[in-house]
């Protein structure tokens, strides 16, 4: 028996682990080499960083992909930079990395705090940015954070490299903008002044995927007003992108906690989540609805804290 719900973390299944399918398996030297390679396997080709999330897919037969195209090499794609008024983070940097840094963290605490709850300390040791990105599970942390700072995802392909914003990037579940023979190299996150981020999440055990989640970034204009605002729930919709009527609720308005409550109970009517075994569409709401509201506040705190920082870690 098989019962779904948003994201594959929530996929229960009784029956016993299978193994993957037959596929044939490259170690990609270099960007322009891993290009070459997903160019020669075509559609069927899928690239494996840390694993975590297409692993167990593929076990399950879940995802059957002919050609693995390894990229754990590719250290040209493990950075973190500012640049231009932007935070750079290469595809290939991991978990632990985010979260140990000390750039990240003031500029951008709401990473954070997902990569705090996120998996265990093997999985963020060894799993990418990039790769969560491209998993484009609804369920998924990090992706609801690039949301609501409003990152864009650099693409490099035959083609040249492209640009394509966070809200443009998901698809659909499990599918992204990165068509074949493409690869996400890079993704930028806009720093802001007088700005705060914060993400709340909760789980039925620590480090398990979200019953619900969500992401809240703002920016304070000299008056004290929210200037800017970005918005990114997880594991309540199939879209990362619904949530444009919270954010013109806020630009304008002084940051109080009546303001955040009619925040929560907008995202809480805008969502669209599913009963499944993590709890029922109503619960989901409401904590869709609870934890907006918790995000935004703390994320106000933080830029009334941050000064011309950009952001600050609480």
């Amino acid at each position: 028996m098989t019962v779904r719900s948003y994201g594959f973390g929530a996929i229960a299944l009784e029956a016993a682990v299978q193994v993957p399918a037959t596929f044939e398996y490259r170690r990609a030297s270099s960007v322009e080499d891993a290009l070459a390679l997903l160019e020669r396997f075509g559609e069927e080709a899928r690239v494996i960083a840390g694993g975590h999330s297409l692993l167990p897919m593929m076990k399950l037969r879940l995802a059957r992909p002919e050609f693995l195209v390894d990229i754990n090499d590719l250290h040209e794609l493990d950075y973190l930079r500012l640049e231009g008024g932007e935070l750079l983070i290469g595809a290939l940097t991991r978990h632990r990395t985010l979260l140990e840094s000390e750039l990240v963290g003031r500029l951008f605490p709401i990473f954070h705090d997902a990569e705090r709850v996120i998996a265990d300390p093997p999985v963020r040791n060894r799993g990418t940015i990039g790769g969560s990105l491209c998993q484009a599970d609804p369920a998924e942390d990090l992706s609801a954070v690039c949301t609501a700072v409003r990152a864009v995802a650099v693409i490099l392909g035959p083609g040249g490299r492209r640009s394509v914003p966070m809200q443009e990037f998901y698809r659909g579940p499990y599918e992204t903008a990165v068509g074949a023979g493409e690869l996400l190299v890079e993704i930028r996150v806009p720093v802001r002044p007088n700005a705060g981020s914060a993400y709340r999440k909760v789980e039925r055990k620590t480090g398990d995927w979200a019953v619900a989640a969500a992401g809240g970034a703002l920016s304070l204009a000299d008056d004290g007003r929210i200037g800017w605002a970005g918005i990114g729930l997880a594991a309540v919709s199939t879209s990362l992108a619904g949530y444009r009527r919270v954010e013109e609720a806020l630009v304008g308005r002084e940051p109080t906690d009546e303001l955040f409550t009619e925040a929560g109970r907008i995202a809480a009517e805008d969502c669209d989540p599913l009963s499944d075994l993590r709890g029922t569409e109503e619960y989901k709401r409401h904590l869709a609805g609870e934890l907006t509201h918790r995000a935004l506040t703390l994320a106000a705190e933080r830029a009334r804290a941050a000064g011309g920082t950009g952001g600050k870690d609480a």
